[in-house]
């Protein structure tokens, strides 16, 4: 395999084949971050919400049963290994929530709409690219590494739910995962009104699968492989920077399951919008929206890098090591999510 393909591009194929799954469920199967809180705060129903918790499970319940299987180590995973600093779960993820209120997307659900010709999207995902950036590595990279410097791991045990339970029981980790993953499962599957729609059960369950599919996909070439590549699943933030970059100096820059994984999104997201017939360009007319776009599209990205993660990358990759920062990050962006849907929507009233 390497002597056709290098590891550089068998990481991108990987991602693109995975990002396909996310970026057709997103437009075949409506997964959405931030429609399941709003049609959770707002429309009065957990349909969505519940794809969230059948993608989280069926991706905890295939990560672990890696681990089990001896083809993917829980150190190997940045979640894992890097120490959790609670306030930047807590101030990252209520600083991305809120950016995604004000945008009117995350970043995935931002590469999923420009898949369909959403326009405004082009100005989210560029935007959000580049304050990544900005905080991981450029100007204000000093600032975030002096407030919340991010520690390998000095402990044996990381810093995931399961390996912490399994130290104190003697029961191993990987059995616990895999039971904690078929309890959310069941519990996300406990609704009449979900198995009414089971094309939106067939794509949450896609989602999770793609992101174990990473996974074994990066881990095995890490393990095969000559070069030193990371192992990782999929995320859109950084990833967002790192595929500017790579179109910027591809000739000088290798691919990675970054650029994979954005271009697998959008390549699935295009084809979903022409198979529903939903493919239509789109673009901002109101002065006063765009600038919410912008706005909510740099807080998006610089409370992703302070998080370390997005609503995929905290709540789907991060959640699927069971990573002791994906529940607070989750938690902390449902809650800046909304504050800022309730600005829009009802506005601050003054109490009467």
């Amino acid at each position: 395999m390497f002597e056709v393909l290098s590891e550089h591009h068998l990481v991108a194929l990987i991602g693109l084949g995975s990002g396909v799954l996310l970026g057709l469920a997103a437009r075949l199967g409506r997964f959405c971050t931030l429609g399941a809180i709003e049609d959770l705060l707002y429309g009065g129903s957990d349909l969505r919400m519940r794809m969230w918790g059948i993608a989280i499970g069926t991706a905890i319940l295939g990560s672990f049963g890696l681990m089990s299987a001896g083809l993917f180590a829980p150190s190997d995973s940045y979640y894992l290994s890097i120490r959790w600093m609670p306030m930047a779960s807590i101030f990252g993820g209520l600083a991305f929530g809120y950016g995604m209120a004000l945008a009117g997307n995350c970043g995935y659900g931002a590469v999923a709409r420009l898949g369909g010709g959403d326009l405004r999207s082009f100005v989210i995902v560029l935007v959000m690219g580049v304050s990544t950036y900005v905080v991981l590595a450029g100007p204000l990279a000093p600032l975030r590494a002096a407030l919340f410097p991010q520690q390998e791991v000095m402990s044996a045990t990381p810093p995931g739910i399961a390996h912490q339970l399994g130290r104190f029981t003697n029961v191993p980790a990987e059995a616990i995962g895999m039971v904690l993953g078929i309890v959310l499962l069941a519990g996300s599957l406990a609704s009449r009104g979900l198995w009414a729609k089971p094309k939106q059960i067939f794509w949450a369950a896609m989602v999770g699968l793609g992101v174990v599919l990473a996974w074994a996909g990066t881990a095995w070439v890490a393990r095969t492989g000559f070069e030193a590549l990371p192992v990782v699943s999929h995320s859109f933030a950084a990833p967002l920077g790192d595929s500017i970059l790579w179109w910027m100096t591809g000739s000088v820059r290798p691919l990675s399951f970054a650029v994979g994984s954005v271009a697998g999104v959008w390549a699935g997201a295009f084809l979903g919008s022409l198979i529903k017939g939903h493919f239509r360009w789109e673009a901002c007319e109101d002065p006063r929206e765009l600038r919410r776009q912008i706005l909510g599209a740099a807080l998006m990205g610089s409370g992703a890098v302070i998080a370390m993660g997005c609503t995929i990358g905290q709540g789907l990759s991060a959640f699927s090591v069971l990573a002791f920062s994906a529940p607070v990050t989750m938690a902390a962006i449902f809650a800046g999510a909304a504050l800022g849907l309730r600005q829009l929507i009802v506005g601050f009233q003054p109490a009467e």
